[in-house]
């Protein structure tokens, strides 16, 4: 196995606790749960639009990492309020991927999250 490399980015997705954006390692992408953080540092209205800017975030950090064309192999999806969003994040998220290929997933509910969002998502990601 390869050492780690831990991506950073200072002007990536708005960082809200220590952690790196991304950890690689042999062909493998560990991107941190992003928030629906826009890069003015505002959050968008309603969980659509929130689920669209949790994955621009984290597109945007595959993108920087050169796994813009990587293979999303697992999802993990957080929401806040689970019964009121799940459907509707569903919706969304469903568009985000050609339905052949969904990566597995797990969605749970949670009772807070940082900033007061109410959606965060991590990838494990492969490189093709």
């Amino acid at each position: 196995m390869s050492e780690p490399i831990h991506h950073f980015f200072q002007d990536g997705p708005v960082a809200v606790a220590p952690y790196s954006h991304a950890v690689e390692v042999d062909g493998w992408l560990f991107v941190t749960g992003q928030m629906p953080i826009l890069p003015d540092g505002t959050v968008p209205e309603g969980i659509e639009a929130q689920t669209r800017t949790v994955f621009d975030n984290l597109r945007s950090v595959m993108a920087r990492c050169g796994f813009e064309n990587a293979h999303i192999v697992q999802a993990r999806v957080f929401l806040t309020r689970f019964e009121a969003h799940y459907e509707r994040m569903n919706a969304v998220y469903a568009k985000l991927f050609p339905p052949e290929s969904l990566p597995a997933r797990t969605c749970v509910g949670v009772t807070g999250l940082a900033r007061g969002c109410d959606i965060e998502i991590d990838l494990i990601v492969k490189k093709s």
